[in-house]
C-alpha cells in the first residue's frame, strides 16, 4: 500500500509546488464560491425570495446610486478623452498594440456583449413594444421608444461601464508595472498596502464576481440554445440531460480554447464569431424591410442623441406608471454592467496594451455602440414590423425569450439555415465568454503570474461547468443572479474610486514626463562640474537656503541694479524675513513694475527617496529650496544650482521677456498700471 500512494502524494506535492495559485485569493474565493452554490441549490426557493427582497429595495430606493454612476463614468471618460492626457500610451511610450485593430475589437466585443445580442436581439425590443407601462401608445410610437430604450441600454453607457475598469487596469500594469489584477487600481490610495490583505480582499471579490457572472450567463444561455437545437429538430426535449451534454461539451472546447492562449485559440474564435453574426444581419437586412431598416435606422441615431441627456438623468421619478418598467430594464442592465465589469474589463485590458488612452476610449465606446445599433435595429425593428403586419405573431409569444429568435427567424426564408447559423454563433460566443473568463479568473488566481500551469485553467474550467450544471438543476440560477446584481450596488462605489486614481496617476504620470531639465542646467556648460554634483545630492536645511540667498542671490541683484542705475533706471533691491526673501524691483511709470525675486520654500521629499540607501545625503522627507517669484504672479523654478553670474543672466532673460511682452499691442490692457487699484 505505501508503494501505491507515495508516488501519487509526490505528484500531487509536486502540482501545488508549480501552482501559482495566491492561496490569500483562491482559498476564501473558492470557500465563498462553493458555499453560495450549496445555499442556492439546497434552498433555491428562500434564497431566491431573500435575495429579492435586498434587490428589489435596493432598485427602488437606491436607484439613482446606479443612475448616477454610469452617468459619471460616462462623462468621466468622454473628458479624458479630448484632455491633454488622450495621447498617453497604455504602456512604454514607444510600444507598439499587441493585436491588429480587427482582432482587438473582436476580442472585446465577444467578451463584452456577443452572446446577450443574441439572447436580446429580438426580446428586448419585443419586450419594450408590447410593455403595459406604454399602452397609450399607438404601435408607431412604440416601436420608436423600443428602438429608443433598447439603444439606450446597449449603447455608450453600457461600454462606459466597461470602459473604466478595462482602462485602470490597463493603465496602472502597462504604465506603472504593476500586476493586471484590481487591485492595481487603487495604487495611488492604498501605495504598497495593495500587496495585503486589502489587496487579496479587492481580488477576491473580483474572482467571486467574474465567476457567478459567467456561471450565470452559461446556465441560462444553456437553455436558449437547447430550445434553439429542439426547434430545428436536432434534439427532441429541453430536459436537463441534454442541458449537461451541452455544457460539457463547451466546456471542453472552451478549456482547449484557454489554454491555447489568447494568441489563438481566444482571438481566432472571436474573428470568427463576428464574421458569422455579420453575415446574419446582413442575411436579415436584405430580406428584411431593407428601406424601412435603414431609415429606421438613421432615425434611431439622431432620437438616441436627441434624447441622450433625458435618458441619462431620467429616473421617472415623475411618472410612477414607468417605474416598474425603469427597475426592471434600465436599473437592471446597469447592475448587469457593473457587476460583469471586473470579467469584461479585465480581459479588455489584457488586449489593449499599446493603445493611448484616447484611442482605448474612442474605440471601445463608438465601435460596439455603433454595431450594436445596428444589430438591434436590424434585429429588433424587423421583429416589431412582422408584429405590426403579420397580426401579432411574435407578440403572442413574447414571454418565451428562449424560443423568440427561432421564431423571429421562422418568419424569414431558409430559416432552417438562418436557424443553425444563429445556433453557431450562440455557440460559439458562448466558448469565447467561457475561454476569456476562464483565462481572466486564473489571471486573478494568480495575481496575473506569467507562467501559470495549465492545469489551473484545466480546473476552473471544470469548476464552471459543474456548478453551473449543479444550480442549473436545482434551480438556484436565479438566486445567484440576484445576488451578483446586489453586489453591483457597492462596486458601482469602488469604480468612482478607480476614476479618482486614474485621475492621481495621470496627473504624476504627465508631470513626470513632460518635465524638463532644471532651468540651471538649461544654460549650463558643465563648468564646475563637481560643484554641480554636491548642490544635486545635498539636500539643504532652511539656514542653508536663508544663507544662499543672502550671499548669492542679494549681492547679484544689487550688482545688477546698480547697473540699472548707471542707465538712469530706477532699480530697487528688498528683502522680507516672513517669508525669508529678497527682490529686485524696476520702476514704470505707464506700464506694471518688473519685478524678479527669490525666497525660501520647503518642500516635500518622498519616502521612496528617504530610504534610498544610494542616496545618503538624505536624512528628512522635508527641503527647502530657494525658489523665484515675479510681478504677474507666474510659477517660479528652483535656483539652488545658480552661480551669481547666473541669477543675473536669469533676471535679464525675464527682463528682456516683460519689454518683449510690453512691445505687443495685444498686452497693453494687461499691462496697463494707470488704471489699476493700488491701494
Amino acid at each position: 500500500m505505501y508503494y501505491i500512494e507515495a508516488p501519487t502524494m509526490n505528484i500531487f506535492q509536486r502540482t501545488l509546488k508549480n501552482s501559482t495559485f495566491k492561496p490569500g485569493i483562491v482559498a476564501p474565493s473558492l470557500i465563498f464560491i462553493i458555499s453560495v452554490t450549496l445555499v442556492s441549490s439546497l434552498f433555491p426557493a428562500q434564497t431566491a425570495s431573500v435575495l429579492d427582497v435586498i434587490k428589489t429595495w435596493i432598485f427602488v430606493n437606491l436607484n439613482w446610486v446606479y443612475v448616477w454612476s454610469v452617468t459619471i463614468f460616462v462623462i468621466f471618460l468622454l473628458v479624458l478623452t479630448f484632455s491633454k492626457y488622450g495621447t498617453i500610451r497604455l504602456g512604454d511610450d514607444d510600444e507598439k498594440p499587441e493585436h491588429s485593430f480587427f482582432s482587438w475589437i473582436s476580442m472585446l466585443f465577444a467578451a463584452g456583449m456577443g452572446i446577450g445580442l443574441m439572447y436580446f436581439g429580438v426580446a428586448e425590443p419585443m419586450s419594450h413594444y408590447t410593455e403595459k407601462a406604454f399602452s397609450g401608445l399607438d404601435q408607431i410610437e412604440r416601436s420608436r421608444n423600443a428602438q429608443l430604450y433598447t439603444f439606450f441600454h446597449w449603447g455608450i453607457h453600457a461600454w462606459a461601464v466597461y470602459g473604466i475598469v478595462g482602462l485602470s487596469l490597463a493603465y496602472f500594469t502597462f504604465r506603472f508595472k504593476l500586476p493586471l489584477s484590481l487591485r492595481s487600481c487603487f495604487y495611488p490610495i492604498l501605495k504598497s498596502k495593495i500587496n495585503g490583505p486589502a489587496g487579496d480582499a479587492i481580488d477576491t471579490f473580483a474572482l467571486c464576481s467574474t465567476f457567478f457572472g459567467i456561471t450565470t450567463t452559461l446556465g441560462f444561455g444553456v437553455v436558449q440554445l437547447n430550445a434553439g437545437l429542439v426547434e430545428i429538430g436536432f434534439l427532441k426535449d429541453t430536459g436537463f440531460w441534454y442541458q449537461a451534454g451541452i455544457v460539457l461539451i463547451i466546456m471542453l472546447i472552451s478549456v482547449l480554447s484557454a489554454t491555447s492562449g489568447v494568441n489563438k485559440g481566444v482571438k481566432y474564435l472571436s474573428q470568427l464569431n463576428i464574421i458569422a453574426a455579420i453575415l446574419l444581419m446582413i442575411f436579415i437586412l436584405i430580406l428584411g424591410p431593407t428601406v424601412f431598416l435603414l431609415g429606421s435606422f438613421s432615425e434611431g441615431i439622431g432620437n438616441y442623441l436627441t434624447q441622450f441627456f433625458t435618458l441619462t438623468f431620467n429616473t421617472h421619478a415623475y411618472d410612477e406608471a414607468t417605474q416598474p418598467w425603469f427597475f426592471k430594464w434600465t436599473i437592471l442592465y446597469w447592475a448587469w454592467w457593473i457587476s460583469w465589469s471586473p470579467y469584461v474589463g479585465l480581459f479588455i485590458a489584457r488586449i489593449s496594451r499599446g493603445r493611448t488612452i484616447r484611442e482605448f476610449i474612442g474605440a471601445v465606446l463608438i465601435i460596439p455602440t455603433f454595431f450594436n445599433f445596428l444589430w438591434m435595429t436590424v434585429f429588433g425593428n424587423s421583429a416589431t414590423w412582422l408584429d405590426r403586419t403579420r397580426d401579432g405573431v411574435l407578440s403572442s409569444i413574447v414571454e418565451n425569450t428562449d424560443k423568440l429568435l427561432f421564431e423571429f427567424l421562422g418568419q424569414f426564408p431558409l430559416s432552417l439555415v438562418t436557424s443553425f447559423l444563429a445556433i453557431f454563433i450562440i455557440f460559439i460566443f458562448f466558448i469565447t465568454s467561457a475561454d476569456s473568463g476562464i483565462f481572466v479568473m486564473d489571471n486573478i488566481a494568480s495575481n496575473n503570474a506569467k507562467n501559470s500551469p495549465k492545469w489551473q485553467l484545466i480546473f476552473w474550467g471544470i469548476l464552471l461547468g459543474l456548478l453551473s450544471l449543479v444550480l442549473l438543476n436545482a434551480g438556484g440560477l436565479q438566486s445567484l443572479q440576484t445576488m451578483t446584481l446586489i453586489t453591483a450596488l457597492p462596486f458601482s462605489l469602488i469604480m468612482c474610486m478607480f476614476c479618482f486614481s486614474l485621475v492621481v496617476g495621470l496627473r504624476i504620470d504627465y508631470g513626470y514626463y513632460k518635465k524638463g531639465y532644471s532651468p540651471a542646467a538649461t544654460n549650463w556648460s558643465g563648468e564646475f562640474w563637481k560643484e554641480r554634483l554636491d548642490h544635486i545630492l545635498s539636500y539643504k536645511n532652511k539656514d542653508a537656503v536663508n544663507g544662499f540667498i543672502i550671499n548669492t542671490v542679494r549681492p547679484s541683484l544689487e550688482e545688477l541694479a546698480n547697473a540699472f542705475q548707471e542707465k538712469q533706471i530706477v532699480a530697487l533691491v528688498s528683502g522680507s524675513e516672513n517669508p525669508f526673501a529678497v527682490e529686485i524691483t524696476i520702476k514704470h511709470q505707464v506700464i506694471e513694475d518688473f519685478k524678479y525675486g527669490v525666497k525660501t520654500q520647503s518642500k516635500v521629499i518622498s519616502e521612496f527617496l528617504v530610504d534610498e540607501i544610494n542616496l545618503p545625503g538624505i536624512k528628512k522627507n522635508s527641503t527647502f529650496i530657494p525658489i523665484t517669484y515675479f510681478g504677474d504672479n507666474r510659477p517660479g523654478y528652483n535656483i539652488e544650482y545658480f552661480s551669481q553670474r547666473e541669477i543675473i543672466a536669469d533676471v535679464l532673460k525675464q527682463y528682456e521677456r516683460f519689454i518683449e511682452l510690453s512691445s505687443e499691442v495685444k498686452n497693453e490692457m494687461f499691462l496697463d498700471n494707470t488704471l489699476k487699484d493700488i491701494s
